[in-house]
C-alpha cells in the first residue's frame, strides 16, 4: 500500500514536469534564422528554356518520285552545297533523254536544209541551171549587140538582128525564172515551221535532262546533314522530306520571357545555355531579336526571344531543349539580400529586421535587380542590418525571436 502511494506521487510530480516543460516551449521565443545586408556585386539574370534550331537550315526533298537507289551521305556529317546525297533509279528518265536527243537532231537536220535553201540534189540541179542560164544570157547579149553594131554598117540584116534580140530576151526570161524557182524552193512558212520544230525538240530535251537532274538529290548548302529519313530501296514520293540541312556552327534559340521580366532584357545582353544531353557543357550567345509582341502561353503572358548561339564543336543538335541564362545586368557593390527574406503585404515588398536583438520590425523595401537567389534593395536598408529568412513559424511586426545565423 505504502509503494502505491509512494508511485502515485512520483507518476503526479513527472506529469507537471512534463506540463512544465511543454509550457515553457511554447512560451519560449522561436528560433529565426537571419542574414545580414551586405554591399555585394550581383550579375542580375533571367532564367527561362528554349528549343534550338539551326540559324540557317534548307530541307532535302525529292522533286521526283523513284526508288532509291544509291545513298551517299551520313546524317549528322558536314556537306557542301551541291554534293550528292541520294541518286533514284533514273533508267527510264535516261531512255527519255536519249529519245529527246534524238528528235532534237533531227530537227536541227532539217533546219540546216532550210537554212541553206532546200534540199542539197535540188539546189545542186537549180545552181547548174542559173550557171548555164546566165552562161547562155551573156552570150546572147554579145550577139545581139555585135549584129547591131553590124546592121548600122549594112553589114547584118534587121531580120538577122531582131532574131539575136529575141534570144537574148529569151534567155533573160529564162534566167529570171530559174532565179524566181530557186527563191521559191523555201517559203518563209517553211522556215517558220522547221525553227518552231528545232525549238521545240529543244524544249523537251530540256525537260527531260531536269528529269535526269532530279533523279540526283543534292545538299542544297553548306552545312550540317540531319533528320535523315530515306535507306536505299525506299520508294519516295514527288515533294517527300529526304533530310535537312542546316548550319550548326551558329545556332538560334526562341525562349519565352514572361512579360515582367522583358523590361529588364536588350538585344546584345550574354546568354548562357546548358544542355541536359551533355551536362557539364555550356554555350555562349547574346539576344539577337527582342519580341514584337505579347501573347498568352497557358497561363502566362510572355514574349518570343531569339538567341544567336555560337555551336563551334557542333556538339548542340537542333531540337534540343536547352535551359538559357540571360545576363540582364551587373550591379557593383549593391545592397544585396536572400531572395527568401522578401516578403510582400499588401502588394509592398519588404523584410522582418532584427530590432534590440530579440524583435521583428516589418520594413518596407524598393528592389532592384536580383539573381536566381539573391536581389538589391534600393531603399529601405542599411548595410549591417540583419533581415529574417524563412521560417516554419508565422512572422509578424514585434514578434520576440532567438535569432540564428546559417
Amino acid at each position: 500500500m505504502r509503494a502505491r502511494y509512494w508511485w502515485a506521487v512520483a507518476a503526479l510530480l513527472g506529469g507537471l514536469a512534463a506540463m512544465w516543460m511543454v509550457r515553457r516551449s511554447y512560451s519560449a521565443p522561436p528560433q529565426v534564422a537571419f542574414a545580414i545586408v551586405k554591399r555585394e556585386s550581383l550579375v542580375s539574370v533571367v532564367t527561362t528554356n528554349g528549343k534550338v534550331e539551326p540559324f540557317e537550315l534548307a530541307e532535302v526533298r525529292a522533286q521526283r518520285a523513284g526508288l532509291v537507289q544509291r545513298v551517299l551521305a551520313q546524317p549528322g556529317k558536314l556537306v557542301k552545297a551541291g554534293q550528292l546525297l541520294v541518286e533514284l533509279d533514273d533508267r527510264e528518265a535516261r531512255a527519255e533523254l536519249a529519245a529527246a536527243e534524238a528528235r532534237l537532231r533531227q530537227a536541227q537536220a532539217a533546219w540546216e536544209v532550210i537554212e541553206k535553201g532546200g534540199r542539197a540534189v535540188e539546189l545542186e540541179e537549180l545552181e547548174s541551171a542559173l550557171t548555164r542560164a546566165r552562161l547562155e544570157l551573156g552570150k546572147a547579149q554579145q550577139d545581139y549587140e555585135a549584129l547591131r553594131r553590124l546592121q548600122q554598117k549594112q553589114a547584118a540584116t534587121a531580120a538577122e538582128t531582131e532574131a539575136a534580140r529575141h534570144r537574148w530576151e529569151q534567155a533573160r526570161a529564162e534566167l529570171a525564172g530559174l532565179q524566181a524557182k530557186r527563191a521559191a524552193l523555201v517559203s518563209a512558212s517553211d522556215r517558220k515551221a522547221a525553227q518552231a520544230r528545232v525549238q521545240e525538240a529543244e524544249a523537251a530535251r530540256q525537260q527531260a535532262a531536269e528529269r535526269l537532274r532530279q533523279c540526283s538529290i543534292q545538299a542544297p548548302i553548306n552545312g550540317v546533314l540531319y533528320d535523315w529519313r530515306v535507306r536505299k530501296g525506299d520508294y519516295v514520293e514527288a515533294g517527300a522530306l529526304i533530310a535537312a540541312v542546316g548550319r550548326l556552327d551558329r545556332l538560334r534559340v526562341r525562349v519565352y520571357v514572361d512579360e515582367p521580366e522583358l523590361g529588364r532584357l536588350a538585344k546584345g545582353m550574354p546568354v548562357t545555355l546548358t544542355w541536359d544531353g551533355l551536362p557539364g557543357r555550356t554555350w555562349h550567345g547574346r539576344i539577337e531579336q527582342m519580341p514584337l509582341q505579347v501573347r498568352s502561353l497557358g497561363s502566362r503572358q510572355v514574349g518570343e526571344v531569339l538567341l544567336s548561339i555560337e555551336n563551334p564543336e557542333l556538339n548542340l543538335l537542333p531540337g534540343a531543349n536547352v535551359n538559357a541564362e540571360i545576363r540582364a545586368q551587373i550591379v557593383n557593390k549593391g545592397l544585396i539580400i536572400p531572395k527568401e527574406a522578401v516578403r510582400r503585404m499588401s502588394d509592398q515588398a519588404g523584410v522582418y529586421l532584427l530590432e534590440a536583438g530579440d524583435r521583428l520590425r516589418w520594413r518596407p523595401v524598393k528592389l532592384g535587380s536580383s539573381s536566381a537567389t539573391r536581389v538589391q534593395v534600393l531603399e529601405g536598408l542599411a548595410e549591417g542590418q540583419q533581415v529574417a529568412l524563412g521560417s516554419q513559424h508565422p512572422l509578424r511586426d514585434g514578434l520576440r525571436v532567438r535569432p540564428t545565423y546559417p
